[in-house]
Order: structure tokens, then C-alpha cells, then sequence
């Protein structure tokens, strides 16, 4: 961990610092977790060792609730789980998320001691648990969970007092990190990472977190100076100030002082009317316009929730239809509506509107989000393939080299999804010469390409909010 050191940042405690010059791209630390469990919800289809999606999973034959790629995987996670398939089978059922993944770091504490790596720069101990900042709401569940982990945690393992155990979960509900499956596109588990627990927030950061080959990578977005702060962005910058603020005050326990939400930067794009020739919509109009697609975005969820897709669509189209003209290229709604038509369109086959309402998400993200982003970034991938379904390949080929630049800073050469997008823009850069040479060739070869479907993302859209996630975990 030559390259960073601790210090003590100004309004907000304990933070880390780079004590070399890096360069957008560059890997400042890497890091294991101490434990990391999947998600109760995804328990059956994700492997438990390696995190991977797998069609077929073999069950654990003694607790019967952890599941495995094959015996290899099973092999390599039998440290942590030997104690956890005792207790389970013990207790009659497997406890909650949480609770799995505090057992997890206790027993892996009691058997290690509190640094379990040399590249370890702080303890557990050191890492804040906000237990008496908590709402009263919170502090009830926690103590149902901590109730819960006494009766699962056994009684041939350590004993310890409620005190250390409160701790272990509160570090936890401010510091667990979502654990990604192998491409990278879903968050599968949760996990603690106690080198990355040191490095603060800013709206407009430095740097970003990558989970690759099961390490985070802490990765610079631009060039850091020597002495610099290392910072990464807890909660998505496409919310308002406010409620940016409002989300780290509850989740995070501080008050954000940055320049963005001091000075609301971007606030009057992300809520602004759309002007024409100089003119633009009243106050009045902005504001039911906004009201509009806000009552309509909770119909949209609950029309997605019930696989009913038709009227999904028809919902987003009178949307657009009332608000397009009246909100900005840049309104957080507009921008949200877009894209859940976008990704419906591309599931029920309609590619050249996918492609469309992908282009001005694009457009929208490009005026709101630093130029090396990872949201942005994936939403020029999408806008990529959806153009490229569409036939319409010199767009396609532009949005995926765009894609592929930033990913490049933001994910890394050897991230499978880079790995996917730089095939990806081969394969549009070679179709795009035989595009100029001959459209009737192209033509013929792009129908027999899209047969094995090759670029095919045609996933069941999720919840609006899915393509953005923050990176911490919060429970629900």
C-alpha cells in the first residue's frame, strides 16, 4: 500500500491521500475482502465461492443452502464456509445476509487476528459503526438482526459481548460494499473491504471502484496530484443537491460540504424546462411537467413489476408526449422515462426506438456527469448495441468507441466487460468499412450476424433505478 497513506481530512476525519501522481486509468490499491456472502434473494443461482451466475448450481450436502459452480469452487470456499454450513444446519435455516456476513468476519477475526493481510492499513476496531446515529426505525431492526445472530452463532465458536458484536454489524451497514457477478452487470452479494472503508465522499470524485476478478480495484478518473485526497462518489450524482445530501446524512451519517451541493451545481439542468430559439417554458409549466412524470414514474415501476411491458410502453409514450416539449434534454425524469422505454423496446424487440431514447439518454448524461464515469460509460454501450440492432452502424460504432474509452479508465483493460465492449468495437469498426464499400453487402452479412445475435442485451428490464447503483450497500 505504498501508494496512499492515512491522514486526517479536513471536516470529515480519518481519509486516504496519494503519495504518488497517477494518471487517469491507473490502479491506486487493489483489495480482497475479509468476507463477502451473496444475497439472501439470489442464494440458489449465484456460486457462493466465486460469485458467477451459472444455470446449473450443486447444493452443499450438508446445510443445503450454499451452492457451487462444481467441487472446485466448493474446495476453494470451504474455509469460510465450514463453520458457517455447522451453524446453519445447527439453527435449521440460513440467517439473513447480514448476519451471515458478520459471522463470517468474526469467525475469520477470531481466527486471524484484526489485520488479516500485511496489506491491511486499518482494523475493524478503527472503522466507525454510527450506531448512535442511527433513526429509531434502523436501531430496531438492527437489534432484531443482532437478536438473531446470538441465536445462529454457536456455541463451540469465540464468545463475545454485545458490544463487539453491535460494532461488527454497524461497520457493516456503513461499509459494506456490493460484490458484482462476473461480468460485472448485476450486484450479487455484499462484503467488507477495510482499505476502501478510509477513502471519503465527494459528489464530483477522483476516483472509482471496480470490483474485477474478485478484488476491488480503487482506479484514478483523472490526474492526481501527490498529496491529493483520494475520493469516490457514495451515491449517484444524478440526484439533486438536496437529496444527495439528504441520502448521505441518513445512509452515511455526514453532512456532504463539496462544492456541487454547497452551490447546487447542475440543479437548474437536471430539474430545467427545455428552451427553444431562446425561449423557454414558464415556472408554471416546468413544474407540472415535472409533477406529471413523477406520478407516472411510479406507474411505470408497477407496471414493470407485473411483467405487463405493453402498457409499460404506452405509459413512457404519453409521458413523452406531454413532457419532451416542455423539460430539458437534461431533466432527471425525462432522463429516467428514456431510458426504461429504451431498455423495454430493446426486450420486446423494437430496436430503432431503443436505439433513439438510448441516444438522448446519452446526450442528457454527457451534460450532467464527469466525461470518465461508469454510468455513462454503460449507457453508451447500451445506446451502442441498441443502434447497432437497429441497423444503423455508424452510430452504433461511435457510441461503443465511446464506451470503450471510458470503461478503459473506469473498469480497466482486463474487466470482462471491456474485454466484451473492445469485440464489440472491432467487430462495428470492421462492419462500418464494409459499410462505405458496398450497403448491399452489409446488408446481407448483418442479417445472417444478427441470427447468432452476437450483441444481443435483451435482458428482462429491471426497476428504473437499476442501471444506477450506488456502490455501497444499504439494506432495504
Amino acid at each position: 500500500m505504498e501508494n496512499v497513506a492515512i491522514f486526517d481530512s479536513p471536516g470529515k476525519g480519518r481519509g486516504l491521500k496519494a503519495t504518488k501522481e497517477f494518471w487517469a486509468g491507473d490502479v491506486i490499491f487493489a483489495e480482497l475482502s475479509i468476507a463477502a456472502v451473496v444475497f439472501d434473494s439470489l442464494a440458489e443461482r449465484i456460486c457462493h465461492s466465486c460469485f458467477r451466475r451459472q444455470e446449473k448450481l450443486q447444493r452443499c450436502g450438508q446445510c443445503k443452502f450454499a451452492h457451487y459452480c462444481d467441487r472446485t469452487c466448493q474446495r476453494a470456499g470451504w474455509a469460510e464456509h465450514k463453520q458457517e454450513c455447522s451453524a446453519i444446519k445447527a439453527f435449521g435455516k440460513a440467517p439473513n445476509e447480514n448476519i451471515r456476513l458478520a459471522a463470517r468476519i468474526t469467525w475469520r477475526l477470531d481466527k486471524e487476528g484484526s489485520l488479516v493481510s500485511d496489506m491491511q492499513l486499518t482494523t475493524l476496531d478503527d472503522l466507525e459503526d454510527h450506531i448512535a446515529d442511527m433513526q429509531e426505525e434502523d436501531l430496531k431492526e438492527f437489534k432484531v438482526d443482532i437478536h438473531n445472530f446470538l441465536d445462529y452463532w454457536p456455541r463451540t465458536s469465540k464468545q463475545h459481548t454485545i458490544d463487539v458484536i453491535s460494532h461488527v454489524f454497524g461497520v457493516i451497514n456503513c461499509n459494506g460494499f456490493t460484490v458484482s457477478d462476473q461480468r460485472g452487470l448485476q450486484a450479487v452479494g455484499v462484503g467488507l473491504f477495510p482499505n476502501l472503508c478510509l477513502v471519503n465522499h465527494n459528489c464530483w470524485p477522483n476516483c472509482t471502484v471496480i470490483l474485477n476478478h474478485g478484488k476491488i480495484e480503487l482506479r484514478s478518473l483523472g490526474k492526481i496530484s501527490e498529496g491529493e485526497e483520494l475520493t469516490v462518489a457514495y451515491v449517484d450524482y444524478l440526484n439533486l443537491s438536496e437529496e444527495r445530501q439528504k441520502l448521505l446524512k441518513t445512509q452515511y451519517f455526514f453532512d456532504c460540504t463539496c462544492d456541487n451541493c454547497k452551490n447546487g451545481i447542475s440543479d437548474d439542468l437536471k430539474m430545467g424546462g427545455r428552451e427553444v430559439d431562446g425561449a423557454k417554458p414558464s415556472e408554471e409549466q416546468v413544474k407540472e411537467a415535472t409533477d406529471y412524470c413523477f406520478q407516472m414514474l411510479e406507474k411505470m415501476d408497477k407496471a414493470r413489476l407485473n411483467g405487463d411491458y405493453h402498457e409499460l410502453v404506452k405509459i413512457c409514450r404519453n409521458c413523452i408526449e406531454k413532457a419532451e416539449p416542455i423539460l430539458a434534454d437534461t431533466h432527471i425524469y425525462l432522463l429516467r422515462i428514456w431510458s426504461t422505454l429504451s431498455e423495454v423496446q430493446a426486450y420486446l424487440q423494437y430496436f430503432d426506438d431503443s436505439a433513439e431514447y438510448s441516444r438522448k439518454m446519452v446526450d442528457g448524461y454527457v451534460k450532467l456527469y464527469p466525461p470518465n464515469n461508469a454510468a455513462l460509460g454503460m449507457a453508451a454501450m447500451r445506446a451502442g448495441v441498441n443502434h447497432w440492432q437497429a441497423g444503423q452502424i455508424e452510430v452504433a460504432h461511435g457510441m461503443i468507441c465511446k464506451a470503450y474509452a471510458i470503461l478503459l479508465v473506469t473498469h480497466g483493460p482486463t474487466h470482462p466487460i471491456t474485454k466484451d465492449l473492445e469485440a464489440m468495437r472491432i467487430q462495428t469498426e470492421m462492419e462500418l468499412r464494409m459499410f462505405k464499400q458496398n450497403e448491399y453487402v452489409y446488408h446481407s452479412m448483418r442479417e445472417a450476424s444478427l441470427k447468432n445475435k452476437p450483441m444481443a442485451m435483451m435482458h428482462e428490464p429491471k426497476s428504473m433505478e437499476e442501471g444506477i447503483k450506488n456502490l455501497f450497500h444499504r439494506r432495504k
